[in-house]
């Protein structure tokens, strides 16, 4: 039995009407595993997130996942790549198909997943810039004139994405719903921090996907520690919490790299969440909020596999960095997931969405210790 330890902290309560949606992002090949997958958990989730390339240019299979789906009682999300209108044509009609058929259990279109994370990484799609707002502009633009994002809103249908860098630009590109990853080494109370404020301050939807920490199997983290970090973004308000299932590990594995304990957690979660409903117990408030520079886009992860991340994928870190990581250190030690990490930016007025408000530079943050008392 997975033990977690609750957070006491001050709460406040949310809107009776909270909508919760908690899956798995199937990564399979076929059908015939999807349909295994969904069997598996679809008493213990209410999400399914078709994430499965061999799906997106498949409309026959594609469309026999989604019934299934939806005959099992499950919202779902279909995963594209890119919307197309030329290679796989039958998108098109397709999405306008999915909304009819399967109604409000069609959630929408998750595409262009990490595109914050791969600008950080691959400097892509912004290869060249003069300033840091020129990258951010640039960044922005390729999201907003892509093909997918515009046939999505012409269509009226929600986008989401996943990424691990950037959650501000993606909000400014135009995404409805974004999911921090969770993973990889990088804090996940940062992480939280960082899509929570950029949703809140812009007024979006965002949530949590529990994804790698390990290149090579067992891929994901314990059953222990992927409960805690379900429980940290259940408790912080997420509206959407995913478990990342792809590849199959071991191989007889049916469900991928959910193991039997993963499954276990994840039913405890379930159950939890399902008995404890937020609009009874409330949520962790983003109430605390530390300033970043305007188009400071920093990938800002530290571990022993990144010690120098870069900004906009483009420049070294410079001499605000070190500041600005002791500052998250800091405040994430005293106020935990109270704290939302946002920009400075004129279209977003924070003065009175915040309990404490601190400059990334505020000499306040400096005369505090490690453990966060004065």
């Amino acid at each position: 039995m997975v033990i977690y330890s609750q957070m006491q902290v001050t709460r406040e309560k949310v809107a009776s009407t909270d909508t919760f949606y908690f899956g798995v992002s199937f990564g399979g090949q076929t059908p015939q595993e999807a349909k295994i997958l969904i069997d598996r958990v679809k008493n213990q989730t209410n999400l399914f997130l078709i994430n499965s390339h061999p799906l997106m240019t498949n409309e026959t299979e594609l469309t026999e996942v989604c019934d299934y789906a939806y005959q099992a009682n499950l919202n779902f999300i279909v995963y594209f790549q890119f919307i197309s209108r030329i290679v796989y044509p039958w998108h098109q009609m397709w999405l306008d198909m999915a909304q009819q058929r399967w109604g409000d259990k069609f959630l929408g279109v998750h595409f262009m997943d990490e595109f914050g994370g791969k600008q950080i990484d691959t400097r892509e799609p912004v290869t060249n810039a003069s300033t840091y707002s020129d990258a951010a502009n640039q960044f922005i633009y390729n999201i907003t004139a892509s093909s997918s994002m515009i046939d999505a809103k012409n269509k009226k249908i929600s986008t989401f994405t996943s990424d691990y860098a950037l959650y501000w630009w993606d909000y400014l590109g135009g995404y409805d719903t974004v999911f921090a990853e969770l993973g990889w080494g990088i804090n996940s109370t940062q992480q939280i921090a960082l899509c929570r404020g950029a949703a809140n301050m812009q007024g979006k939807d965002w949530g949590a996907i529990i994804v790698w920490t390990y290149n090579d199997p067992p891929y994901l983290a314990s059953a222990q520690e992927i409960y805690a970090d379900m429980m940290s973004a259940y408790n912080a308000g997420a509206k959407y919490i995913l478990v990342f299932d792809y590849p199959t590990y071991p191989p007889e594995n049916p469900y991928g790299i959910l193991s039997e304990e993963h499954l276990a957690a994840m039913a405890q979660f379930w159950n939890y969440t399902t008995h404890n409903p937020r609009e009874n117990d409330g949520v962790i408030p983003g109430d605390v909020a530390l300033v970043l520079p305007r188009d400071y886009g920093w990938g800002m992860r530290h571990n022993q596999y990144i010690t120098n991340d870069r900004i906009w994928g483009l420049w070294l870190e410079d001499e605000k960095a070190p500041l600005i990581r002791d500052s998250i250190v800091k405040l994430i030690g005293k106020y935990g997931l109270q704290l939302d990490i946002i920009y400075e930016d004129e279209r977003f007025d924070f003065s009175n969405k915040y309990s404490k408000v601190f400059f990334w530079n505020s000499t306040d943050i400096y005369c505090m210790s490690e453990t966060g008392v004065l």
